[in-house]
């Protein structure tokens, strides 16, 4: 690692990246998650739990149709008290039209359990602990721990996985989220990485998708290794 920080590769792309960050900056200025988690708690640890389940709920599923769920979820039960009191058949019904209901549905019933019983309904500020939950990986982790601890912590998603590809970061072909995160982690600055990672969505969804890229009307496109190579 230190050899690479010696580099030119490795000063460019810090510069690249520096510079992507801040035009996404410009571009989307309220970095917000898309998932639809917070109340009018003043405490953002209040709906932690939310965002826990709904991180859950988002695997190999849209967004979108997870806050369609969660509104019926949460409005049925919305406490994780009660999330860890529900019937499981009641929570693989509401959750079904997710994916992996069966699956889903048990994990977010433990996950609130345990919280319940061990941290005061609320979730751990402990990227270790958070990963013994059931379900929980490291882009859960780093997710809850960005948006409601605000510590740092690169969101390896699928949007991210392929922009960073795209942007030279590493192979376009690098699929494996843990190593995206060890890579993305040395390009953007810690203050900036939990912005940067919902930004990195939008965008994504608005002009880097995975199969047809928009780059001949990217904002990025003429600092792009990508669409240079596509010759936009």
């Amino acid at each position: 690692m230190k050899n690479l920080k010696r580099t030119k590769q490795y000063k460019e792309c810090r510069a690249r990246f520096a510079e992507v960050s801040r035009r996404l900056a410009d571009l989307y200025p309220g970095a917000e998650c898309a998932l639809e988690w917070r109340t009018d708690a003043s405490d953002p640890a209040d709906d932690g739990w939310r965002l826990l389940i709904m991180g859950r709920l988002s695997a190999q599923c849209t967004d979108a149709r997870v806050n369609i769920v969660c509104r019926e979820l949460f409005a049925a039960y919305p406490t994780a008290q009660a999330v860890a009191d529900a019937p499981i058949e009641d929570l693989e019904r509401l959750v079904h039209s997710c994916g992996f209901f069966r699956a889903k549905a048990q994990n977010i019933k433990d996950c609130c359990r345990i919280m319940v019983e061990e941290y005061d309904g609320r979730v751990p500020a402990d990227r270790e602990v958070l990963l013994t939950f059931p379900g929980v990986g490291r882009k859960i982790a780093n997710l809850l721990l960005g948006d409601i601890y605000h510590v740092p912590g690169i969101v390896a998603d699928t949007h991210l996985i392929c922009i960073g590809g795209r942007l030279g970061a590493y192979p376009t072909t690098m699929k494996d989220p843990h190593k995206v995160e060890r890579i993305l982690d040395m390009y953007v600055e810690p203050e900036e990485q939990s912005d940067f990672c919902h930004r990195a969505v939008q965008f994504g969804r608005d002009f880097c998708t995975s199969r047809a890229p928009k780059c001949e009307a990217c904002p990025l496109r003429d600092i792009c290794p990508y669409a240079k190579n596509e010759k936009m």
